[in-house]
């Protein structure tokens, strides 16, 4: 087969998730990739709040254009900034296994956390190289009565408020390292991020706390990279079953139809997390108002093989507890929710 070309944004995070898709191909199809860098409308209109310029949906689009029009063979995203429902003719090719899906606090460096690792158990935290694992008293302790949080997530936003419900909220976008300057300049005093896109460009060490999904639940999709083909072209998508992982996919794919089924889209205060364990899936899923008072929660659990169907469960259950009426409030609210995405 000849050379594959490969879309992707130009940003740090996503050459990254290109060059990884790209090596993962060539090891294991002996498929080169020619990696083709194309500027999307959310790369253009960086300062302006997302809910001015149309969403997450610009950081895709111009790559799915491209992929619809056969300049490039394959489309390499984050998988949370793909719409919920693709257009016509494309499909998920592939994913890759899934990061870390939670959502991380970073402090200003030098900070008395830095230098933490990831726990794999306890409801929120990290577990320092030397001590005990970090509780979420001892974030808010270190945070003070009303910290100065960047984050540009309404879903983060509307879970973070009952965590620390002293705190003021500001959106904050640019890449990592702009973000990461802003919170150690004193712009802010805490970052919430995605752990993922900090540990795959080296910066596990600014991780201060992480929150585990039961805390507050990641968007779906979060720490997944997919691939999207057309669903006409026979070689390409061949050559993705190489580089698939199944429990990731089916992870996706539970989390996806939660939103699908609810109608919602990237500027819904929408997480659903869904874990393999022995060809099973837990799946977690929430819908909370803008200002968080009010919450409609679903945890499920059913086969790997039926992901779509657990996650129809979970958006099922989420209706009859009320999720509806809350994303009716916010799609009302929109037009005065400013820089927030998911």
């Amino acid at each position: 087969m000849a050379s594959l070309k490969l879309g992707t944004r130009g940003s740090q995070l996503a050459l990254f998730q290109a060059n990884t898709v790209a090596a993962l191909l060539q090891s294991r199809a002996g498929v080169a990739c020619d990696i083709v860098v194309i500027k999307t409308s959310g790369d253009r209109l960086a300062d302006a709040p997302l809910s001015e310029v149309g969403g997450k949906r610009l950081f895709v689009k111009e790559i799915e254009d491209a992929l619809l029009d056969a300049r490039i063979d394959l489309a390499v995203h984050s998988s949370k900034d793909m719409p919920a429902v693709l257009p016509d003719g494309l499909a998920l090719g592939a994913v890759l296994p899934r990061a870390d899906a939670r959502d991380a606090v970073v402090f200003a460096a030098p900070g008395p956390l830095r230098g933490t690792r990831p726990t794999s158990d306890g409801s929120v935290g990290r577990v320092p190289r030397s001590g005990p694992a970090m509780s979420l008293e001892d974030i808010v302790r270190h945070l003070g009565p009303s910290p100065r949080i960047g984050t540009s997530s309404v879903r983060r936003i509307a879970q973070l408020m009952r965590l620390f419900p002293g705190a003021r909220f500001a959106p904050i976008r640019g890449n990592l390292d702009t973000r990461l300057r802003k919170v150690d300049t004193g712009e802010y005093d805490a970052l919430v991020l995605a752990a993922a896109g900090l540990i795959r460009l080296g910066h596990e060490d600014r991780i201060s706390a992480t929150l585990q999904p039961g805390a507050c639940v990641p968007a779906p999709g979060q720490g997944i990279i997919a691939v999207e083909v057309r669903e006409d072209d026979e070689k390409a998508t061949s050559v993705m079953n190489t580089i698939n992982d199944g429990a990731a996919a089916a992870a996706l794919t539970a989390e996806r139809t939660v939103v699908t089924r609810l109608g919602g889209g990237c500027q819904m205060p929408i997480g659903a997390y869904a874990a393999e364990s022995a060809g099973m899936l837990a799946l977690i899923a929430i819908v909370i108002s803008v200002d968080g008072s009010r919450t409609a929660r679903a945890e499920v659990r059913g086969p790997l093989a039926d992901a779509a169907g657990l996650g129809a469960r979970a958006a099922d259950d989420l209706l009859a507890r009320g999720a509806g009426e809350i994303l009716a409030e916010v799609e009302q609210a929109r037009a005065t929710v400013e820089g927030l995405q998911p």
